[in-house]
């Protein structure tokens, strides 16, 4: 699969709350929706956005009941609830990397969800971590009819991340037009474990059920290597694996440069 762009951007934007983080993410889609990001930079370009949480947030996929998250519980762990601009279920955003793709692009959406999660898998090899794709989807309007289906990363889309068989790497989409929004997360450590903490359930066999499911059907990176990799060793492997695999020199913007435009 072979995909052409140029120039090649990326932003750093390090850690912000869940409501900054989201915004953002959502500021650069408008900006290249209405092709504001194309004339300053060039048709054809595309963005990479790295980035991180703080303090630790829980998301909710734009269609997902807020219902289902325990307010007062996020409050006394001093955990933001923020919705995304993409579909999915709950998650906990803590000790993770995390990107987003923008690009103005013909590319069916699941060419570049397969161009996306290679690059991480190549990223991922350098740092000795074997990643495989996950070759199937499940039916999604039926899982989403299961209480347990609450949490984002315990259910597996084609072409997402797996180590050792559980799941490493999540990510969603957003388009309009020719205009694609992909972000995702990286689990660093087995922190996102701690999501039925902030569901709000009285049935304690649902609760029990989804972080079973946690357990057996995700893994982190701490959980495989024993360590926490820095944030700035993520996105350096980042950087040479797009370099690398869209055989391109990657241009670094700068955020308030960025922000002006929107």
């Amino acid at each position: 699969m072979t995909f052409t762009y140029s120039p090649v951007y990326a932003v750093s934007t390090g850690a912000h709350d869940g409501t900054w983080n989201m915004a953002f993410d959502m500021s650069l889609f408008e900006l290249f929706r209405t092709g504001g990001f194309q004339k300053r930079f060039g048709r054809g370009s595309m963005l990479w956005r790295f980035y991180s949480w703080h303090p630790p947030a829980v998301s909710l996929g734009y269609g997902q009941r807020a219902e289902e998250i325990d307010q007062e519980a996020c409050r006394a762990k001093n955990i933001d609830i923020v919705r995304r601009p993409t579909g999915g279920r709950a998650v906990l955003h803590i000790d993770e990397f995390t990107y987003s793709l923008l690009a103005d692009t013909r590319e069916r959406n699941a060419e570049i969800y397969a161009m996306v999660h290679e690059i991480i898998r190549r990223a991922l090899l350098t740092m000795n971590i074997h990643t495989e794709f996950c070759r199937t989807t499940p039916d999604m309007k039926q899982r989403y009819n299961s209480e347990e289906s609450v949490s984002c990363f315990t259910a597996s889309a084609k072409y997402e991340l797996h180590a050792e068989g559980r799941k490493l790497v999540g990510s969603a989409q957003r388009r309009s037009d020719n205009v694609i929004l992909q972000h995702g997360s990286l689990l660093l450590s087995d922190k996102h474990k701690m999501l039925p903490q902030f569901l709000r359930y009285d049935d304690e066999r649902v609760l029990s059920n989804i972080a079973g499911d946690l357990d057996r059907k995700t893994v982190s990176v701490y959980e495989m290597t024993g360590y926490v990799p820095a944030f700035s060793t993520v996105r350096d492997a980042m950087i040479a694996s797009i370099s690398h695999n869209l055989k391109t020199e990657i241009t670094f913007l700068d955020q308030q440069a960025l922000s002006a435009l929107f």
